[in-house]
């Protein structure tokens, strides 16, 4: 075993912290040698990376001092231009000055070619960590989870359309659990297991609409399982533009088609995985007591309010069951390892901050000793519009659950999507115009 595999299960924040220094020694001396560099990765808020490139021998230098990034990449648009400056985002908008990058040697991964892959937590001039910086919020909810006893396991699903670059989807039908019909998929498929060797996956399978696919990572701890689901998609639209294909993962690839981002969640004590009802029951009824003011972290565009008018698979109505897929949250696993599935966010979720806010609302439903309501039976629903999750947002509970600096980037990322929608003219515009002439 090398310091940069990817272990199955949960790890603390204090074992992934020995597991960085101890992969800090080995990277040091890979990126030391000539030719080797360095791929810097900082998650945004818009499920992607800010990244930079670096070349030996100043790469090695880099894991020792971190590397700068200007603070707007924190709150940008998905143009990269910067949010209107308010009082909870000046620190990162007022001079546009660097933040400090600290490097997490427990995410490396060679992309082939010399070059390593690595994951960084961003820091304020002061020294204190960016507190916009999604691996930030993520890492303060664990640390939170992690006073009640508890360690979380996560397994991350992100669906993907492959389509040609004139838009066409790679398969003309749906190819839910196909083998024949995706042949024109293959090449492509071949490439991206290559690609992605190391990184853990345990499936890969044709899914429900024309062109779509999803390749899953084994469960692991959250850090690792949200750097690792972005940086799978990094991967997959590399290979796909290899290929001349786009890989699309819009939350709704076309109207009445779903791609999702299922999050997988187990909660362990020191002594073994928790049971069901007792703490993570708490942790579910927390969760659905506030999944409603949480909609915009699960659906932060436009286009995500289309994917959840596609029920019954993308399901708005706040509801669970045990192993019932039309339900907004499945209990599955075993009776002696038992398992959540949260099936809020499309695949356009920042997952750092959707697994932050499922940890949030858990936690505070085992503060609270909550109990999960009957299976079954619907408690509320998800937010149907942009302009209902932005309201939600000014009531407060987003602040208390997440901090106002989160609230406030996540409520100007929402007014800016509208602002980008409202401002637009679409062939929808354009059809239902002809239509009224």
């Amino acid at each position: 075993m090398t310091p940069f595999d990817r272990p199955l299960g949960p790890r603390s924040l204090a074992v992934r912290a020995e597991a960085g220094a101890a992969g800090a020694a080995v990277l040091r001396r890979v990126l030391a040698e000539d030719g080797a560099r360095l791929l810097l990765l900082v998650p945004d808020p818009h499920a992607r990376f800010a990244a930079v490139e670096l070349a030996a021998p100043f790469a090695a230098e880099v894991l020792d001092r971190g590397y700068g990034v200007c603070s707007y990449v924190f709150a940008w648009t998905p143009e990269r231009e910067p949010l209107p400056e308010t009082e909870q985002l000046r620190s990162y908008l007022g001079g546009f000055g660097d933040l400090r990058v600290r490097l997490d040697a427990a995410t490396a991964f060679p992309l082939g070619d010399r070059t390593w892959a690595v994951v960084g937590d961003a820091e304020l001039p002061s020294g204190a960590p960016a507190g916009l910086a999604p691996r930030t919020v993520l890492r303060e909810q664990l640390a939170t989870l992690e006073k009640h006893g508890l360690v979380p396991s996560i397994g991350i699903e992100h669906e993907v359309v492959f389509r040609t670059a004139e838009g066409t989807p790679l398969t003309g039908h749906g190819v839910d659990y196909a083998v024949g019909g995706t042949e024109r998929l293959a090449p492509l498929l071949s490439d991206l297991r290559s690609a992605t060797a190391g990184l853990g996956v345990e499936s890969a399978r044709a899914e429900c609409h024309p062109g779509q696919y999803e390749v899953v990572l084994r469960h692991r701890d959250a850090l690792a399982a949200c750097d690792d689901a972005l940086l799978l998609r990094l991967l997959t639209r590399r290979v796909a533009a290899r290929h001349g294909v786009q890989a699309d993962y819009s939350a709704a690839p076309e109207p009445g088609q779903g791609n999702s981002g299922h999050v997988h969640l187990s909660l362990s004590a020191s002594d073994g995985p928790v049971g069901f009802p007792f703490a993570l029951g708490a942790f579910l009824a927390g969760v659905l007591r506030d999944a409603r003011a949480l909609s915009a972290v699960w659906a932060p565009t436009w286009n995500s309010y289309v994917r959840l008018r596609t029920a019954p698979f993308s399901p708005r109505e706040l509801r669970w069951g045990p192993d019932d897929r039309t339900c907004a949250v499945r209990l599955c696993g075993t009776s002696s390892a038992p398992r959540l599935e949260f099936r809020f966010a499309g695949a356009d979720a920042q997952p750092h901050l959707v697994v932050a806010a499922l940890l949030a609302a858990g936690a505070a439903g085992l503060a609270d000793e909550l109990t999960p309501p009957a299976d079954g039976v619907p408690v509320g629903e998800l937010a149907a519009s942009p302009w209902e999750a932005l309201a939600l947002i000014a009531e407060g509970r987003v602040a208390k659950l997440l901090g106002e600096e989160v609230a406030a980037q996540q409520a100007a990322l929402l007014r800016e999507e509208l602002d980008a929608a409202l401002g637009s003219v679409t062939d929808l515009q354009r059809r239902r115009s002809a239509l009224r002439s």
